[in-house]
């Protein structure tokens, strides 16, 4: 079961890393279109409503990746906070289609499996 959270432990630091990474490019995309719409336009309605959709994705996609790559730094050194972390992380993962569903099962099968709580308690 050791080997299955490692696994577990790199698809949640791989996940977040990814969604950090699409958090950066949301607030970059929608940044630039606030800029060209500045430009093109005098109204500073259309810019600022740019600006804040891409400010506002970028906050909650940013805020859903990072504790995915808390958890997985924390099953790679097996902290028993880890384990009730990444549980939490699995159950919002179960809505992200696809890839977080997938995720998020396999983990919940890995974390609630019964070899896998002694690998915490003698961290």
């Amino acid at each position: 079961m050791d080997q299955h959270v490692k696994i577990v432990a790199v698809l949640n630091i791989v996940l977040g890393v990814l969604g950090v990474l699409i958090a950066l490019g949301f607030l970059l995309f929608f940044g630039g279109l606030a800029g060209v719409a500045h430009v093109e336009d005098s109204d500073p309605g259309g810019p600022m409503v740019l600006g804040l959709l891409g400010g506002v994705v970028f906050f909650f996609v940013f805020i859903f990746s990072v504790p995915s790559i808390i958890a997985g730094y924390g099953l790679l050194h097996l902290r028993p906070w880890a384990h009730t972390l990444t549980i939490v992380v699995s159950i919002l993962n179960l809505l992200s289609m696809p890839f977080g569903t997938a995720l998020g099962i396999y983990s919940l099968w890995v974390l609630f499996n019964k070899d896998t709580k002694p690998l915490f308690r003698t961290a």
